[in-house]
């Protein structure tokens, strides 16, 4: 994101450039010569300019999303400079003021209501890049709130067989674009089946329809939280809006997009999305979100940001505690243990990693929850574990985090097969089991665990020092 300071003092110059060059592309107009030249010298970008005419700032090809910081001189002049990056079309305005003046603030304020002030002692506290941050997410929501404001009818699709983060970030989009269950429905084309999931939807009334990709064309607008167009294959070559935490994939065209893989949770996203534009949170929204951060994040056990903390502080009085712990439960069952010893027969084990074939499995989340469960076990570095669920061999990767990428293991291996991706310490591959043995032989049953191990065995020695390989 650009941010342009209008600054006419060295130093303020100066504190902006280190405040704000690791999160904006920050250059700066002056009026005067000499003080551009020694700021060029310094390396900082800077323009020399009149900043109260219109047209310096049209030439600068200024844009309503950038972000413009103008240093209070406390002279007429700076009056007429909001006048003109007003005429410019300049949205995100802030006044940075060298002194604590309460009068001079209001002063500005009653004659430009769209400005904020801040205070040299408010940048030194920290609180720009955060303000500016939000600034900029509520630019973001506000667009996508007016492109879908004329829709009559909006699906927000999850992915498949929806997990909290898809369900909950799906309720707060809803919120945020201002409509009703009649009018937004959250859709999936596969429906919620796993124990805690169907728990978390029937407490909360978390309505997910089930739509077929021919309905699809029947709606105005599509938004996906959660997911990208990828996973589904050739169904969606453009669509509206996508939010995700995920790891950014090509290939398809989105009106607006927000992808942070550096995020938790996309319910994290949301949750900024409703405290940019001050959307009333629900209780049952709250819960909901913060539910989903948990979960996510395995209680921030997992990929985990300051955000996701600071998401998680501002909901949890919003939010339900009790129903929080009634979604969490108990996530043992039969079925699962009965996964979890057909796992421990067939599985194989070396260099800290364990792997399992399931053979034929009905749900995707029971591979999953094995691979998250062996996970646990002492000297257990790594867990691959696979099954076929609909002729579809179907991969669950989990590390513990500081070793080698997971989502790096799966698409180097399946991507040109089938679907793989994911973060560092979890991802997951789908391929057809015709176009796995194809690729690596025909192989069944225990074969397979020893083939998914031996892949993971050479691609953690790949970067490994030579004196580790031979102890």
């Amino acid at each position: 994101m650009r941010c342009l300071g209008v600054c006419q003092s060295e130093f303020v110059v100066r504190i902006l450039e280190t405040a704000l060059a690791s999160s904006f592309e920050t250059d700066f107009l002056v009026e005067s010569r000499p003080l551009a030249r020694r700021l060029h010298a310094a390396g900082i970008d800077v323009a020399v300019g009149a900043p109260t005419r219109t047209d310096t700032y049209l030439k600068s090809d200024l844009s309503p999303a950038a972000c413009v910081i103008v240093e209070d001189t406390r002279r007429p002049a700076v009056k007429r400079t909001l006048a003109a990056l007003a005429d410019a079309g300049a949205t995100l305005v802030y006044v940075l003021g060298l002194g604590d003046d309460a009068r001079r603030a209001d002063d500005l304020r009653a004659a430009f209501p769209d400005v904020s002030y801040l205070t040299m002692s408010e940048l030194f506290g920290g609180p720009l890049v955060t303000e500016i941050s939000r600034s900029l997410t509520r630019a973001r929501v506000q667009q996508y709130q007016r492109y879908f404001a004329d829709a009559d009818r909006v699906l927000i699709l999850l992915h498949n067989d929806p997990d909290p983060d898809a369900m909950a970030s799906g309720l707060a989009l809803r919120s945020i674009l201002r409509r009703t269950k009649a009018t937004a429905i959250l859709g999936t084309l596969q429906g919620v089946t796993r124990p805690e999931n169907l728990r978390m939807a029937n407490l909360l009334d978390i309505q997910v329809e089930p739509v077929t990709p021919a309905s699809v064309g029947e709606f105005d607008r599509v938004a996906m939280v959660d997911v990208q167009p990828h996973y589904f294959g050739e169904l969606f070559d453009k669509v509206d809006l996508v939010i995700d935490h995920h790891p950014p994939r090509t290939g398809y065209v989105a009106v607006f997009k927000d992808i942070r893989p550096d995020y938790g949770s996309t319910s994290t996203i949301l949750t900024e999305h409703l405290r940019a534009v001050d959307v009333s949170i629900s209780e049952r929204t709250a819960t909901a979100l913060l539910y989903a951060i948990k979960s996510d994040t395995l209680f921030f056990n997992r990929q985990v940001n300051r955000v996701d903390l600071e998401a998680f502080s501002f909901l949890y009085p919003l939010s339900d505690a009790t129903l929080v712990r009634k979604m969490e439960g108990s996530e043992v069952t039969v079925e699962r243990l009965e996964f979890v010893m057909r796992a421990f027969a067939a599985g194989r084990r070396e260099d800290q990693v364990f792997s399992a074939f399931l053979g034929e499995t009905p749900r995707e989340d029971l591979i999953a929850y094995v691979a998250d469960f062996f996970l646990q076990l002492e000297e257990i570095g790594w867990t691959i574990v696979g099954g076929i669920v609909k002729d579809m061999l179907v991969i669950s990767v989990r590390n513990l985090g500081y070793s080698r990428n997971a989502g790096e293991w799966a698409r180097k291996f399946f991507s040109s097969i089938g679907s793989a991706g994911g973060h560092r310490s979890m991802a997951k591959a789908v391929v057809p089991m015709a176009a796995f043995r194809e690729a690596f032989g025909t192989v069944d049953g225990p074969d397979i665990s020893q083939r998914l191990l031996e892949m993971a065995v050479s691609f953690l020695r790949e970067h490994q020092p030579a004196d580790r390989r031979r102890g």
